[in-house]
């Protein structure tokens, strides 16, 4: 496993775990990022990243794609 934020944009991945506490996790999952769900890195900036999941597009930053286990 490793981070979300090592992913080059493009490539299609599955979430494997979340990493945080019970707060940070809950709002990963109310943005759609749950285990097992398929998401893609569309672009990177300054270590921003912008990811496709389900039907939407979020902007992260590195620290909480650090959390993202794939």
């Amino acid at each position: 496993m490793m981070p979300l934020s090592f992913v080059r944009p493009g490539e299609p991945v599955t979430i494997k775990m979340i990493k945080g506490t019970d707060e940070v996790r809950q709002h990963l999952y109310e943005l759609g990022f749950t285990n097992g769900e398929q998401v893609s890195i569309v672009s990177q900036v300054s270590g921003n990243l912008i990811i496709q999941v389900r039907d939407s597009r979020i902007a992260l930053d590195k620290t909480m794609a650090n959390r993202i286990y794939i």
